[in-house]
């Protein structure tokens, strides 16, 4: 999908499913474009990429029809705006806390090209854009896809007022940094990790805001959570789905040759 057509479909409730990519090898989009996936996860907080290296797979990515969704180092507009420019249709902003943080964001990715005073204005509610620019802004930004990372007790506790700002698309659950901010690190099975995503999934789809997950602990797990609600799911990554499948064919192999096996269990935390 591009990215109108995937925030339509997420607007109306479809399931949307990408993964992880953080290969750059020029052959490596042709092949992914084989797995039928509606968008493609790009992480500029956590992978080393530079601006020319997010652009072209930017542009690759969504030349074949896989909306890139880009996530930035922090949240930060200016951030966001580097990547818009750099050909992301779509922004996550990591570790959301705030109204004032969504806000910000909100302004760099639906309200672009504005700026300054203006823009603050717009924000706050105490000026209106005239008709002709509030036409300007809409087609403009129509293919932006705003999401923020819930990834934290403190956003737990004002989730209602940032799933109620105007503009906001979709929330993802960072798994790793929720767990721990919750007291469970790494125990997504734990009942309190288990609640907190259940009562992001009820919330967000209460406010008609899609709700995700960028996950690779359990495909049951997302099952059932697709069941109650969730609509977008980052699956995995490219680097996973290779350890995983290298891991368990070495393995027998060498079973099957007799071969001594070696037992590492090796955690990423994305």
């Amino acid at each position: 999908m591009n990215s109108t057509e995937l925030l339509a479909h997420l607007k109306d409730g479809g399931r949307a499913y990408g993964t992880l990519i953080i290969s750059t090898s020029p052959r490596w989009p042709a092949e992914v474009k084989k797995l039928g996936l509606d968008f493609v996860f790009l992480d500029t907080e956590h992978m080393s990429m530079d601006r020319d290296q997010l652009s072209w797979m930017c542009r690759t990515y969504g030349a074949l029809g896989m909306a890139p969704i880009v996530r930035i180092p922090f949240p930060d507009p200016h951030q966001a705006t580097i990547a818009l420019d750099a050909g992301a249709e779509g922004i996550v902003a990591p570790y959301v806390e705030t109204v004032e943080q969504v806000q910000a964001l909100r302004g760099a990715v639906k309200m672009r090209p504005l700026k300054g005073r203006k823009l603050q204005n717009m924000l706050d509610g105490t000026e209106a854009a005239e008709p002709v620019l509030a036409e300007y802004l809409e087609e403009y930004n129509r293919k932006h896809i705003l999401i923020v990372n819930i990834e934290s007790q403190p956003a737990l506790d004002v989730l209602d007022d940032i799933l109620a700002v105007p503009g906001l698309d979709a929330v993802l659950i960072g798994p790793h940094d929720l767990s721990c901010s919750l007291g469970v690190p790494e125990q997504y099975r734990h009942p309190v990790f288990v609640q907190a995503v259940e009562t992001i999934i009820k919330k967000a789809r209460a406010a008609g805001v899609a709700a995700g997950i960028h996950y690779f602990f359990g495909v049951d797990q997302e099952i059932g959570w697709g069941k109650d609600g969730m609509n977008l799911f980052i699956h995995a990554s490219d680097m996973t789905a290779f350890m995983e499948s290298m891991s368990r064919d070495l393995l027998t192999i060498k079973e099957g040759l007799g071969d001594k096996t070696m037992n590492t269990t090796n955690r990423i935390h994305i």
